[in-house]
């Protein structure tokens, strides 16, 4: 089984952007500025490794600085199930743990955004994605039940931040036995508006261009009326997330909003695109008790 760790990096200032429901493609950004790190995705264990940055979060949830911290290099994770592996459509116990070069068990990390650990799950044409939450065993494991859609290969992320270190995300490939749904094609969408359970959804960019700073804004409305929605709830302490992938799933990012006590209709992120490419990104809000998440494809370069 191959194993990839990634080393997540983000640092987070204000940046305003304008959007409106259902107004066109040629909204333009009021301007501003912000700044984001880079995400840098590690070759497999067995191969090689590179040097990845800190990372950062705005909006009071942690300012990580990188003095006397355990490099990711010196972290690996496992994924495992009772059976040796997952069957599609069945659901099934999946164990993480995460240990030190020595092998010891990690067993203290920091809540980060009310949870220890977020746990990223997505098939190999990313049309499958689910974003759950562990639940930390005394032994240093973490926990959880879930199920796959089909067979194929899934790809894993654990994301979380050891105590005295920084945000760090590990991941693997793994297989689900099971029939293997038809791979979809991964393209950029030209027109970034969906309708998710009764909300119409833009997505604005103030850029596409790899390494540079970029402000993605949600305009969340009614998709009758077409009426601002303003009372979004906090979603793990939060008005919203968004969970970036590469094309590849080698390059990810996990994003965390400009202003996290915002309501909507606007919902603002900053980040930084490593390299150019086809990406794909999922946006996570709450609203009336329930959590709805929406996907955008775009293009980088």
């Amino acid at each position: 089984m191959k194993k990839k760790i990634i080393l997540v990096t983000a640092a987070v200032i204000a940046f305003s952007v304008l959007a409106a429901c259902g107004k066109g493609e040629d909204k333009k950004p009021a301007g501003g500025n912000n700044h984001a790190g880079h995400e840098n995705v590690k070759k497999p264990a067995e191969n090689e490794k590179k040097e990845a940055g800190d990372m950062e979060h705005g909006g009071g949830h942690g300012d990580h600085s990188a003095a006397a911290k355990p490099a990711s290099e010196d972290l690996n994770v496992s994924f495992t199930f009772p059976a040796g592996a997952a069957k599609a459509n069945e659901e099934t116990e999946l164990t993480i743990q995460i240990t030190d070069k020595e092998g010891k068990t990690v067993n203290k990390y920091d809540v980060n955004h009310e949870k220890l650990l977020h746990l990223i799950i997505v098939n190999h044409d990313l049309s499958f994605f689910n974003h759950i939450h562990p639940e930390f065993k005394e032994d240093g494991k973490f926990t959880v039940n879930t199920s796959f859609p089909a067979g194929g290969e899934y790809r894993v992320f654990a994301d979380f931040i050891p105590t005295g270190g920084i945000n760090t995300t590990l991941s693997e490939w793994v297989k689900v036995e099971g029939k293997e749904d038809k791979h979809a094609a991964i393209t950029a969408e030209a027109k970034l508006v969906k309708e998710v359970g009764g909300k119409e959804i833009e997505l604005a960019l103030s850029g596409t261009k790899p390494n540079e700073d970029v402000t993605l804004t949600f305009y969340i409305c009614d998709a009758k009326t077409k009426k601002g929605i303003d009372n979004l709830q906090p979603y793990l302490g939060a008005v919203g997330h968004v969970v970036i992938l590469s094309k590849d799933a080698n390059q990810y990012l996990h994003v965390h909003p400009v202003n996290e006590k915002a309501t909507g209709p606007d919902a603002k992120f900053a980040t930084s695109f490593p390299q150019s490419g086809t990406y794909k990104l999922w946006g996570q809000f709450q609203h009336n008790g329930e959590v709805f998440t929406v996907p955008f494809v775009v293009d980088v370069k």
